[in-house]
């Protein structure tokens, strides 16, 4: 087949779900063309090395990539967010239609950011069949909560609706985002759930090194970590809390960066939390030695409605690694854990009940935690690995084209 994919991130940024993709399907023997933007996540700057400019492509024997520019303004403002995605819907319009000519189906990964390009895409190319694959389900309610004004928030969530009118096949993350996407008017034969992979050359059972057992542990006692994002989605100040109530019986250990980095910080020192230690960003190539040095890994989301339905790429991650898990976190991750058996779970923003989690944890043997590891290693190679995910993906794109075919 003949496929294009339309996606906001694209390597090398942090974007290995349409990344893997790309290039699996064209190593499978199919014909792949990607239109992105130049990759400025998630400082919002353009990454050192690039220039923006128009004519920009780059080629393999069977994947071409074409960039675009984008109004990249970094300081994260309502307003710069918005600038951001009319000026890549622009750029798509201009390019999209003469570099998409003669698809035989066309592949949309779906953040807010690509809504407006994608219905613009799809206008310009007719009736091309489309495989929309929905990442982040967004209502008016959940853009109020960013600064979003009610005209903007009102314009996504007409966007979306139409997109889930016009794609052949709808392709969610989770069982109960199905429920989200059928409610914004999806149907319901047109709905497929694939679970999300990793990225599987980086995140794989590895031995810790002496250089990665000393950022983590102190001690022999248990630890549990975080990895990634500091911010507003993950809530850590309900982990801090849990930690510092459990006082040297575990340590809580994050690695990363983020908005909210100051406040958790700060929160730990007015606990005088000696047992939480953070540890600055790390390159993603060390972090398997880093998941392998900790105990457990911790997977946090707030309570909020959008995220109920969402799994965090750090989940797909750790059980990839073999990792154990824990989850303060409600709705698809919770089910995935407690299904593979690979870890704990307690409902998001409760501090006790994540207490209660630690204190089981720090008593589980650690025979029992490799056990864990192993359910949860087992479950990602048979449910969300990437063999499995492309699979269900390109027999979607092969739907869809049949279908056209038919009619």
């Amino acid at each position: 087949m003949r496929v294009g994919i339309l996606t906001y991130h694209f390597p090398p940024e942090p974007a290995f779900v349409p990344g893997s993709l790309a290039e699996e399907l064209a190593a499978r023997g199919h014909e792949v063309r990607v239109l992105t933007g130049f990759p400025d996540y998630p400082g919002g700057q353009v990454y050192p090395g690039w220039r923006q400019r128009w004519r920009h492509r780059t080629h393999s024997e069977r994947l071409t990539v074409r960039r675009v520019p984008r109004y990249s303004g970094g300081d994260g403002s309502p307003r710069a967010r918005t600038a951001n995605r009319l000026s890549f819907a622009g750029s798509v319009a201009l390019a999209g239609r003469r570099y998409f000519r003669d698809l035989d189906a066309l592949y949309v990964f779906q953040l807010p950011a690509v809504t407006f390009a994608a219905t613009g895409l799809l206008r310009l190319l007719g009736r091309v069949p489309t495989v929309l694959h929905v990442q982040d389900v967004w209502s008016e309610e959940d853009a109020a909560r960013t600064g979003e004004s009610r005209g903007r928030a009102s314009r996504l969530d007409a966007g979306l609706r139409r997109l889930y009118r016009e794609a052949g096949m709808v392709v969610v993350g989770a069982p109960s985002m199905r429920e989200l996407v059928l409610a914004g008017g999806a149907e319901p034969e047109r709905v497929r759930t694939v679970l999300t992979w990793t990225d599987e050359r980086l995140f794989r059972p590895a031995e810790a090194g002496p250089v990665a057992r000393r950022l983590v542990r102190r001690d022999d006692r248990c630890v549990v970590m975080h990895a990634g994002t500091i911010g507003v989605r993950q809530g850590l100040e309900t982990a801090v809390r849990a930690a510092a109530a459990l006082g040297d019986r575990m340590d809580l250990v994050l690695v990363g960066s983020g908005s909210e980095e100051r406040r958790v910080r700060g929160l730990a020192a007015e606990l005088g939390a000696d047992n939480v230690r953070f540890v600055e960003r790390r390159s993603p190539a060390d972090m398997p030695q880093l998941y392998a040095a900790a105990d457990y890994q911790l997977v946090m989301q707030r309570d909020l409605p959008e995220l109920r339905a969402t799994v965090p790429g750090k989940l797909p991650a750790a059980l990839s690694c073999a990792a154990p898990v824990v989850a303060s976190t409600g709705g698809a991750t919770a089910e995935l854990v407690e299904r593979s058996r690979a870890g704990l779970s307690c409902p998001p923003e409760d501090w006790a009940a994540l207490a209660d989690r630690f204190w089981l944890a720090a008593a589980i043997p650690p025979a029992a935690r490799v056990d864990m590891g192993r359910r949860g290693r087992d479950a990602y190679l048979g449910q969300m690995s990437l063999r499995a995910g492309v699979d269900r993906i390109e027999d979607s794109l092969r739907r869809v084209t049949s279908d056209r075919v038919k009619n």
